[in-house]
C-alpha cells in the first residue's frame, strides 16, 4: 500500500470519526434539551416528583422537601443549558465536563432507584414520556458513553461562534430556561401533558375497554417440613398434607394490565355524599376550584375565586371547591379568607394531576373539560 492509499484511508477514518462525534454531540444535546424543556414547562410537576423522592428516601431527606421547587428550577435550567450548548457548540470544553460530571452522578443514582424502586416513575421526562426506572438507567448508560466520547474528543469540534458570542449565548440559554419555568409556574404549562387536558371527557377517560388486560400476579406459598422450607404455587401446594407447615406467602406483580388515563377520581360533599356523577353529567357548566392543600393555597387566589363564585350564583352555574385538606383546615381557611363557596373532598394526588396551580380553576360541561386557569389568570 503506497502513501497515497494510506493518507486516503486515514482521511476516511478521520471523517467517519468526526461524523460519529457530531452524531454523539447532537443526540446528547437533543435529549437534554427535550428533558430540560418538559421539566421547565411543568416546574410544579417536577417539584412534586422531587418531594416524592425526598419523602421516599426518608430520614434527613424529608427536611429537603422545602427546597424542592428551587431544585426543580435549577435542574431544568441546567439540562437546557447543557443541551443547547451541545447543539450550538458553545464552550464545549466546560459544558462537556459539566455534562460528564452530571452523568457520573445521575447514573449510579438511577441504578440505586431502579434497584430499590422508591418511586415507580423516574420523572426524567416529566409527564411527556413516562418510562420505568430500569429504562431510565439504561438510557443514562447510553448518555454517559456519549458524554465520555464528546469530552475526550471535544478539541476536535470546531465552534462556529466567537468566544464573546458564546458567553452571551450561555447567558441567553440560562435566561430562557429560568424564564420558561417561572412563566409556566405563574400561569400553566405551555403544553399540557396531563390526563386532564382541555377537551378531555373525564367519564370517558375513566372507562376500561372490554377484554382489556388486567394485572397479573403470581402467588408463592412457603411451607416447611422436617426443618426444610420449600416454595409452592397455587397448583401444587400441599393442600391437606399436615406434614407441611405453612410459613409465608409472596405475591409478585408479573405484568401490568390496562390502566385508564384517569382513575380514582371522586367528589364527596360535606354530607359525605358522592356527587361525582351529578357533577359529570350536569347539562350546564360547572366550575371546579382545585386546592389540593389549603395550607399552601394562595389567599389572594381564593378571594379571586370568591368573585367568580358570586357570579356563578347569579347565573345558576354550579361551583365546587375540591381539596384534600381536613375539615379543620377547611374551617380555618374559611375564617382566614372569608370565602363562601362549598368545599368537597377529592384525593390530593388527583388534584395535583388535574392542574398545576393552587388554587386553579377548571370549567367542565357534561364531564368535558372546557378550560383551565391558574389563579393569577382568573
Amino acid at each position: 500500500m503506497n502513501h497515497r492509499d494510506i493518507n486516503k484511508k486515514n482521511f476516511t477514518s478521520q471523517k467517519l470519526g468526526n461524523i460519529l462525534l457530531q452524531i454523539c454531540r447532537l443526540i446528547f444535546g437533543v435529549v437534554f434539551i427535550f428533558s430540560g424543556f418538559v421539566k421547565a414547562i411543568d416546574p410544579l410537576g417536577l417539584t412534586y416528583k422531587i418531594e416524592d423522592y425526598f419523602h421516599a428516601f426518608g430520614g434527613v431527606f424529608n427536611s429537603f422537601a422545602i427546597i424542592a421547587f428551587p431544585i426543580a428550577i435549577a435542574l431544568s435550567t441546567f439540562e437546557m443549558l447543557i443541551g443547547l450548548s451541545f447543539l450550538f457548540k458553545v464552550h464545549l470544553k466546560q459544558t462537556s465536563f459539566l455534562a460528564l460530571f452530571f452523568m457520573l452522578v445521575m447514573t449510579p443514582l438511577t441504578l440505586y432507584i431502579a434497584l430499590k424502586n422508591p418511586i415507580s416513575d423516574c420523572g426524567c421526562f416529566g409527564d411527556a414520556l413516562l418510562i420505568s426506572n430500569w429504562a431510565t438507567f439504561y438510557k443514562n448508560m447510553i448518555l454517559i458513553i456519549l458524554a465520555i466520547f464528546v469530552f475526550v474528543f471535544k478539541n476536535k469540534i470546531r465552534p462556529f461562534l466567537l468566544p464573546k458570542i458564546q458567553s452571551v449565548a450561555i447567558i441567553l440559554f440560562i435566561t430562557v430556561g429560568f424564564g420558561l419555568s417561572i412563566y409556566c409556574y405563574q400561569h400553566l404549562p405551555l403544553i399540557d401533558f396531563l390526563p386532564y387536558k382541555v377537551g378531555v371527557n373525564i367519564p370517558n377517560a375513566m372507562l376500561i375497554p372490554e377484554n382489556a388486560p388486567s394485572d397479573k400476579y403470581e402467588t408463592t406459598f412457603i411451607y416447611q417440613k422436617n426443618g426444610l422450607q420449600k416454595e409452592f404455587t397455587l397448583e401444587n401446594y400441599p393442600k391437606g398434607d399436615t406434614n407441611w407447615v405453612f410459613v409465608d406467602q409472596k405475591t409478585v406483580l408479573i405484568s401490568k394490565g390496562y390502566k385508564a388515563p384517569i382513575h380514582d377520581f371522586s367528589i364527596v360533599n360535606s354530607q359525605f355524599d358522592d356527587i361525582t356523577e351529578n357533577v359529570f353529567y350536569k347539562a350546564g357548566n360547572t366550575y371546579l376550584l382545585i386546592m389540593y392543600d389549603l395550607t399552601k393555597s394562595s389567599v389572594e387566589g381564593a378571594q379571586k375565586a370568591e368573585q367568580i363564585y358570586q357570579m356563578a350564583l347569579k347565573s345558576g352555574t354550579d361551583f365546587y371547591a375540591l381539596t384534600g385538606s381536613s375539615d379543620e383546615e377547611v374551617q380555618n381557611f374559611i375564617q382566614k379568607t372569608g370565602v363562601r363557596f362549598p368545599f368537597c373532598k377529592t384525593d390530593p394526588i388527583t388534584l395535583k394531576t388535574i392542574i398545576r396551580a393552587n388554587p386553579g380553576l377548571m370549567l367542565i360541561k357534561k364531564g368535558t373539560i372546557i378550560g383551565k386557569w391558574n389563579w393569577r389568570d382568573f
